[in-house]
């Protein structure tokens, strides 16, 4: 490392090159001591190499700069190829050893840019360096997020959240429950965005039933959502078949003094249809999201939201027509045609009953399995069904699908139209 830097008082361009090929290049050396010093002072903005010197396989380009990753300062490498770029990480001292060979061998050009300087390496042919340094002008200190920020759609000082154990008593992020976290945002944040796009957007009163509601995480945060940051008089229910849940999320409700918030022991399959707004059924195993779904379809809910658990409906009955019946023939494959053909009957028979509806990935496979959601919000103008359901009758042909648990279900409606 050398000393620190002290920008020049009058900013200049200054131009070394070595006397000639292979001797010592003091451009060079000084580019690399200044980079040594911004890394040694975290004074590093960003640092581009250009001009690869090599085959097409080779980079286009590189770019560093400096990340906080789990506490501890790293450089993030992006590699930038013609059809894709490929980022690594590395420790300061890591990275540091990992530029020096590629100037001049790999890239003919570096651009630097610290809190202080400005400067710009090109390196010929000949391996004759060029260096034009300049003071930089004062600016904010270089920024180390790993991402850009991104819109939180719930605070992580919510009290629910401590309660149910996905913060501390500070506000802070539990580190086992981080995954937790993203799923209950990225939920809230679905929810939001049918909510804002459906025939409630501008209701002050409505009734949420949530089927499978488990420990509670999400029937607490549409809770917190609609109450505290839309002011909605919500009435938000769990349901739940384990006594010992039900207990414990009534317990936690009573604690945070929550109004509006309440859960109750109960089987979808048996639930008494009543007037529903929302209905949120995530991980209802089989044909239980079939139920979740008719409930809320009977219930006149504008919003349907399910993310399926466990497709065993429809894979005995299907047939492997040609010429897919070499690839059915894995059961992998099978189990992943079951749980395609079942969503996307569910989706048609959804249009059919005057929803709009998207089957997608709720969240990244990283962080749970049962990714998937349909997401139903009810039309102002229903369109009529027979095109939905021509569509259903034509994939259970194909398949040879004799039953399925939604349309027997829904068989009544659909029949009157």
């Amino acid at each position: 490392m050398i000393a620190a830097m002290t920008p020049s008082p009058n900013p200049p361009t200054v131009r070394r090159e070595p006397s000639r090929q292979g001797e010592a290049a003091p451009a060079m050396e000084r580019f690399l001591g200044l980079l040594d010093d911004a890394l040694a002072r975290a004074a590093l903005v960003k640092l581009t190499l250009a001009k690869p010197d090599g085959t097409q396989a080779q980079p286009q380009r590189l770019t560093v700069r400096p990340v906080l990753l789990r506490g501890a300062t790293q450089l993030s490498f992006v590699y930038r190829y013609k059809t894709k770029d490929v980022t690594k990480n590395f420790s300061v001292e890591q990275g540091r050893q990992a530029l020096a060979p590629l100037l001049g061998t790999s890239f003919r050009s570096a651009h630097l840019a610290t809190a202080t300087h400005v400067l710009e390496l090109a390196i010929s042919k000949r391996g004759q360096c060029t260096l034009r340094e300049q003071a930089a002008a004062p600016a904010a200190p270089p920024t180390l997020a790993h991402d850009r920020l991104k819109r939180r759609f719930v605070d992580a000082d919510r009290p629910f959240l401590a309660a149910l154990g996905v913060t501390d008593s500070q506000g802070k992020l539990v580190p086992a429950m981080s995954r937790k976290f993203r799923q209950i945002d990225k939920f809230v944040e679905v929810f939001a965005t049918a909510f804002a796009a459906s025939t409630l957007a501008q209701a002050r009163t409505l009734r949420v039933m949530d089927f499978g509601s488990g420990k509670g995480y999400l029937t607490f945060a549409v809770h917190d959502h609609l109450r505290h940051a839309l002011g909605v008089d919500a009435q938000v229910t769990g349901g739940e078949l384990r006594q010992d849940m039900v207990d414990l999320c009534a317990r936690t409700a009573a604690c945070l003094g929550l109004e509006g918030l309440s859960f109750e022991q109960g089987d979808v399959t048996a639930y008494a249809p009543q007037a529903i707004d929302v209905m949120i059924a995530l991980h209802a195993c089989d044909t239980a999201t079939d139920h979740a779904i008719h409930l809320g379809v009977q219930a006149g809910a504008a919003i349907i939201l399910c993310a399926p658990c466990c497709h065993k409906e429809l894979r005995p009955q299907l047939l492997s027509p040609h010429p897919i019946r070499a690839i059915l023939q894995h059961g992998v494959h099978l189990g992943q045609e079951a749980e395609m053909v079942t969503d996307g009957l569910r989706a048609l028979l959804l249009e059919a009953c005057g929803y709009a509806t998207q089957v997608f990935e709720f969240v990244a496979l990283e962080h749970t399995s049962k990714n998937k959601m349909i997401l139903a919000v009810k039309r102002p103008h229903p369109e009529p069904p027979a095109a939905a359901l021509h569509q259903v009758d034509e994939v259970k042909s194909f398949y040879g699908i004799a039953e399925q648990c939604l349309e027997r279900l829904l068989a009544a409606r659909l029949r009157a139209g």
